[in-house]
């Protein structure tokens, strides 16, 4: 069930107990912002910090949820659009921070870290967080560590959130394979990119191995994802110049059409706006 920016109610088993449906919402997606809340009976878990403290906890709001709620950050890297606040988040929160080991060393080198604040590193090993298991993957950006995360929620939904790669590797696929939800980059128009006002080496950067994969590239693996048992995706990261959530969309349910799958019915597809988004209660 898709909410427009609705509260997620709580339901009632067979037996009586009352629990809160898991919700997954982009708060802010694209090039200025990324930060997504995954929410649960237990609490919430922030995937970056890419805005204000204060745009972070209106727009938490706005999902349903609240700051104090908050158990931890999973922070996937260092670029200033996804750790923009967190400092001021750390420092006014009792979340952990949860990151990789280089992402860590790139975080302490620039002052972001609070010195009260309880910092994990994540490896290869899941770790828990209030009955959430996180496991983390290696992703290809060009920053020190970065990382794409999947989320094992007490209800045993698997969501995953994987932006902000140059090349979807294996070890990708086989992270993401049987998501119930996936929040996957799909960043740029190839042609809207070369056409666009970007200085030649960004364009350069961006689609290089260690960017950021384009609509088409992530519209060729929806096929597998779907296959693998994934129904609900949201494309994320999306680029405020080159590219529009009508062309994001159109790629991925062109490729989807071709093994006859169809959005709405056999499968539920958005695209993150850069903020005020929805959301997807599992």
């Amino acid at each position: 069930m898709i909410c427009g920016g609705t509260v997620a109610l709580p339901f009632i088993f067979g037996n009586g107990d009352i629990y809160y449906m898991s919700r997954i919402c982009p708060l802010y997606s694209g090039s200025t912002g990324n930060s997504t809340y995954i929410g649960t009976h237990n609490g919430g878990i922030l995937v970056d910090a890419g805005a204000s403290f204060k745009g972070i906890c209106n727009a938490l709001e706005r999902a349903g949820g609240s700051y104090d709620e908050i158990k931890a950050v999973a922070v996937t890297h260092e670029h200033s659009d996804h750790i923009k606040g967190l400092k001021a988040f750390l420092s006014k929160t009792r979340a952990f921070l949860i990151a990789s080991k280089g992402t860590l060393n790139a975080l302490a080198m620039s002052d972001m870290i609070p010195a009260d604040t309880q910092v994990i590193e994540i490896g290869d090993k899941p770790l828990e967080v209030d009955g959430i298991e996180i496991t983390r993957f290696r992703t290809c950006h060009d920053c020190a560590d970065s990382s794409g995360y999947s989320f094992l929620l007490p209800d045993r939904k698997k969501v995953t959130v994987c932006t902000d790669l140059g090349v979807v590797t294996d070890e990708v696929r086989k992270a993401i394979n049987a998501s119930d939800v996936l929040l996957f980059e799909s960043n740029h128009d190839v042609e809207m990119l070369k056409n666009g006002p970007y200085p030649p080496i960004l364009k350069v950067r961006i689609m290089s191995d260690k960017g950021h994969i384009s609509n088409n590239a992530c519209a060729s693996e929806l096929k597998a994802f779907l296959n693998s048992g994934t129904q609900r995706f949201i494309l994320g990261h999306l680029s405020q110049k080159n590219n529009t959530p009508v062309l994001a969309r159109s790629a991925a349910e062109a490729s989807l059409m071709d093994i006859g799958a169809h959005n709405g019915k056999d499968y539920i597809l958005t695209a993150a706006l850069p903020e005020h988004n929805g959301v997807t209660v599992i």
